[in-house]
């Protein structure tokens, strides 16, 4: 096929287009493919590559690429707009066609106009060569005399026809994040959104699971994944048409969101990320994995610090004689941070609870005289890192901040305040607050140049949302929320690029590929009880490489501590535990851990991932990490609540090399010897794949680490 660097058409009198070859948009193994016809833009194709270039001039042309509304669309509509003039219907019409290349990003733009107003709309192509991932968005401007209100403003659709499909979603709240439901579509529209505002995925994940014909699984099925990059209010649209054809619509919750759009300027949307997988669940992880490392995460290929976060074993309640015996038993575990959490800030109303303090973010000088600069040398006088915990976006009514500044919260006028966690919302709508949260992070950054690492925080969601600063109009307040934070980071980022940040929302509440870039981890969930984790990370791993989920160690959960320590390795391994109250040999144990974590990290970090026995489907949860050479492979297993003499099955390895010999050794041993019989024995790949081992130890509540080495 051609490749058309720049397709323009001509609009012929009588309203017909000239002929135009298809706009393909690809990746080195699937294909997006638009056709033009009589004026109108469709998609043809979403799939594997076509091997014959001329098979893509036959494809069908029955779904339109990006549906308007107020014309002859009898369906959810991508984009609707009121014009100026009170009409509200929308006609777009092919314009040209435009292509960027840069740094194995094919870019494809399809600019589109309506042929009765000077209104356009440009669909945004980015093909994601080596990773196998498009990401699309659109940018909406017109030249009308006044503001054109916008109600709907899609980033991005996609069109199926199959016989049945399948969605899987995750759901949950705080402490429960991430539960997976799965069911088939019927007729009608299934709509997954929140209108949390800043929490925005406390109750629904920003992405799920599409499949095609059939329930798909790890080897088997047609699959889509899909994301939004954005950090606020979210919505998926599946809609099953009366001829069977199902449309996804992804983008911005317009909720309370009526956008007014003055003229030449332009509104871009979100990102929506997707892939497909001809074979199953495990090549969708496999493509977005590489993806995330690569675009989606700060300093993807770069080595992540094992830390010592003080919260479980102080709470508010620390002053710097304490917080010095901690860096020293940090050192002694083999972390490489120490992590200072909630408490540290406020004078006036000091932080020694959640209800006061929020927003003065000046040392408490009664917990620490001598500040944090002080708290940075003493750590690295112990040979271990120093990093703090800040909640910028927020504020206590008992504090400085909301007595000078209340005209910088959102909040109804004429209304009681509502809290949630005894905390408020800044507006970050406000330059003058994007300003002050920017300062929070560079002044505490500034004063104290040795911190090595943020946990930013987000504790509540918004609720009587009100700007004061927008005053009247109100339909901007949740879309410019976000796009403030994004600056603010973007300030962040500018000044320190390469300071490593943990992205935590109470829990989980806002894990998304809109923040994700300016962070290089996220805080997967507060429940840190070793078998809610086991289902936790399982669903997370299908969108995010292990190494971006924030994994800890701590007292929750009835598990034995091998069981928690081995369910924290398959993540980014953190300690949030009382060390002190661990016995000798627990401590012993806890030390060779963190030392085989770092030895076994790269494997774990960035080997393929393959998930083996699904805990939804059997009392038990098996998956495991292989580098690139297939030299070195790392596999946990996990009995979750197996049954009394439960007959659990050999389990057949992947992603091995048939040739290759390798030897099974058993790691994070409490005691010297392996119950395991694979333990120290050697197997040919072919072996290992196609006849299996018994990797999964015989009781409940057990759990198992295999390193395993081609000799």
């Amino acid at each position: 096929m051609k490749r058309c660097v720049l397709a323009m058409l001509a609009l012929l009198p009588t309203g017909v287009l000239l002929a135009q070859e298809p706009i393909v948009a690809s990746t080195e193994h699937l294909q997006l493919v638009f056709a033009v016809d009589k004026g109108k833009v469709f998609q043809t194709y979403f799939g594997e590559r076509l091997t014959d270039p001329k098979d893509v001039t036959q494809l069908p042309k029955r779904h339109e690429a990006y549906i308007t509304a107020g014309t002859d669309n009898l369906f959810e509509p991508a984009i609707q707009a009121l014009h100026t003039d009170g009409n509200p219907s929308l006609d777009l019409r092919y314009v040209q066609t435009e292509r960027k290349i840069k740094d194995g990003v094919n870019t494809t733009i399809i600019r589109m106009k309506d042929p009765k107003y000077p209104f356009e709309v440009a669909l945004h192509i980015a093909a994601y060569m080596k990773e196998d991932v498009f990401k699309t968005w659109t940018e909406i401007r017109h030249q009308e005399k006044g503001v054109v209100k916008l109600s709907n403003y899609a980033s991005g659709m996609l069109h199926f026809d199959r016989q049945h499909y399948y969605l899987t979603q995750f759901h949950g709240d705080w402490a429960e994040e991430m539960k997976m439901q799965e069911a088939e579509l019927t007729s009608g529209i299934k709509v997954l959104d929140t209108k949390l505002g800043t929490r925005a995925a406390m109750y629904q994940s920003p992405f799920f699971m599409l499949s095609l014909n059939e329930l798909s699984g790890e080897k088997h099925g047609e699959v889509i994944a899909g994301a939004l990059a954005w950090t606020g209010n979210f919505r998926f649209a599946f809609e099953l048409d009366e001829r069977n054809s199902l449309r996804v619509i992804a983008g911005i919750n317009p909720y309370a969101s009526e956008y007014p759009l003055a003229p030449n300027t332009t509104f871009e949307t979100p990102g929506f990320v997707f892939t497909y997988s001809a074979a199953g669940r495990q090549g969708l992880s496999d493509r977005l994995h590489r993806w995330v490392a690569r675009h989606a995460v700060l300093d993807g290929d770069k080595e992540r610090m094992v830390l010592l976060n003080n919260w479980e074993a102080t709470f508010f309640d620390f002053n710097e004689s304490k917080l010095s015996t901690l860096f020293g038993e940090g050192h002694d575990l083999g972390a490489d941070l120490f992590l200072l959490d909630d408490g540290w800030f406020a004078n006036k109303y000091p932080r020694n609870n959640d209800a006061a303090g929020l927003g003065d973010w000046d040392v408490n000088r009664t917990k620490l005289p001598n500040g944090i600069g002080q708290l940075v040398k003493t750590a690295e006088g112990k040979g271990i890192k120093f990093g703090i915990w800040l909640e910028p976006e927020m504020v206590n009514p008992k504090s400085e901040l909301y007595e000078k500044h209340p005209d910088w919260i959102l909040k109804l006028p004429n209304r009681d305040e509502h809290y949630y966690r005894n905390q408020l919302v800044l507006d970050l709508v406000n330059p003058k607050v994007q300003d002050f949260v920017y300062d929070v992070v560079d002044k505490t950054l500034r004063e104290s140049p040795g911190i090595a690492y943020i946990k930013w925080d987000c504790n509540r969601m918004i609720t009587n949302a009100y700007s004061p600063y927008l005053k009247g109009n109100q339909a901007t307040l949740y879309i410019d929320y976000v796009r403030g934070l994004y600056k603010v980071l973007d300030r962040v980022r500018a000044r320190y690029p390469h300071l490593p940040m943990m992205l935590c929302s109470g829990g989980g509440a806002r894990v998304d590929f809109g923040a994700l870039p300016y962070f290089s981890e996220f805080w997967a969930s507060d429940n840190t009880d070793g078998v809610e984790r086991v289902y936790m990370q399982w669903g997370y791993s299908y969108f995010f490489p292990s190494f971006t989920v924030a994994a800890h160690v701590t007292s929750w959960g009835k598990q034995s501590l091998k069981f928690r320590t081995d369910v924290a390795m398959m993540g980014r391994l953190g300690y949030d535990i009382e060390l002190d109250k661990l016995s000798e040999k627990e401590l012993a144990f806890s030390r060779k851990a963190v030392a085989t974590y770092k030895q076994l990290q790269p494997v774990i970090a960035h080997g393929s991932l393959y998930r083996l026995v699904s805990p939804y489907a059997e009392n038990r949860a098996v998956l495991m990490y292989v580098n690139e050479n297939r030299g070195k492979a790392v596999l946990f297993a996990y009995n979750l609540h197996t049954r009394y003499r439960e007959d659990l099955q050999l389990v057949k390895l992947e992603g091995l090399d048939p040739a290759k010999r390798y030897r099974i050794r058993e790691v994070n041993l409490e005691g010297e010897k392996s119950r395991l019989g694979v333990n120290d024995k050697v197997y040919s790949g072919d072996y290992l794949m196609k006849q299996g081992v018994a990797v999964s130890p015989g009781e409940a509540l057990q759990s198992a680490v295999l390193e395993i080495t081609a000799e």
